[in-house]
């Protein structure tokens, strides 16, 4: 794996991947802040697990939406002190032992960013079945 990034001005970056882009901006007005780009990669890396594990599953949803929230410390280099996952999924209420299921596989097994950052913070999720 390999990213390229490049600095634009101020606190603005693009990092590229592939073809692909995405602006970074330390000052968050232009792109999201590195911190923040960490914590979507954490949500992504385990919602692409649970859809795939749903999908397995047969467990049928129409929406799914995931929230991540990361204290810090207030001492330099500020790190995550505690991430917090919301996992949202409009589902029938008797699916919601598989979804559990599907998110504790993705957080303890196969989720490699969710394994990173777990070995620096506690990595706690709620589920919220709509």
């Amino acid at each position: 794996m390999k990213t390229v990034t490049v600095w634009e001005k101020k606190h603005e970056f693009e990092s590229r991947q592939e073809g692909n882009k995405i602006k970074l901006d330390g000052s968050k007005k232009n792109g999201f802040s590195p911190k923040a780009l960490l914590l979507s990669g954490l949500s992504a890396c385990s919602g692409i697990d649970v859809v795939d594990i749903l999908e397995k599953m047969k467990v049928k949803f129409s929406a799914f939406t995931i929230e991540v929230e990361a204290t810090q410390t207030d001492d330099h280099p500020k790190v995550f002190k505690e991430v917090l996952i919301t996992y949202r999924i409009k589902t029938a209420a008797g699916n919601e032992d598989k979804v559990r299921k599907a998110i504790d596989l993705s957080l303890e097994k196969y989720c490699g960013v969710a394994a990173m950052l777990k070995k620096n913070s506690p990595v706690l999720y709620k589920l919220v079945i709509e």
